[in-house]
């Protein structure tokens, strides 16, 4: 059974920071991500790890999202920088992205958490 638990959302001012942790139990693989979705629209990748292990990032974030794990903890983060109003939405982390790619070419993923709400004024 696989369960991802995500914490660290909040209110933050616009260029402000927040990080989002993911703690993951009954998952080990390396293909995880972060998600974002504003109610009326499609979810967007945001951040993920393809099945060699590299990062990979929206190019909406790019140069201010880092995404991070620690294998042994089952854990994953997300540092988010120089936030703006746009990237207001819940953001979930998903495991076993499908396909295991660059986050712009992964359409879903198996696991969902239940997300945790960022938002930026």
């Amino acid at each position: 059974h696989v369960q991802l638990v995500e914490s660290g959302g909040g209110s933050v001012q616009a260029g402000g920071s927040l990080r989002l942790s993911c703690v993951a139990s009954g998952y080990s693989g390396v293909c995880m991500g972060w998600f974002r979705q504003v109610p009326g629209k499609n979810r967007e990748g945001v951040a993920g790890f393809d099945s060699d292990s590299h990062p990979g990032y929206a190019d909406s974030v790019k140069g201010r999202f880092t995404i991070s794990k620690d294998s042994a903890n089952n854990t994953l983060w997300l540092q988010m920088d120089s936030l703006k109003p746009e990237g207001t939405a819940m953001y979930y982390c998903a495991a076993e992205l499908a396909p295991c790619r660059h986050i712009s070419g992964v359409a879903s993923a198996l696991y969902w958490g239940l997300g945790t709400q960022v938002t930026v004024s």
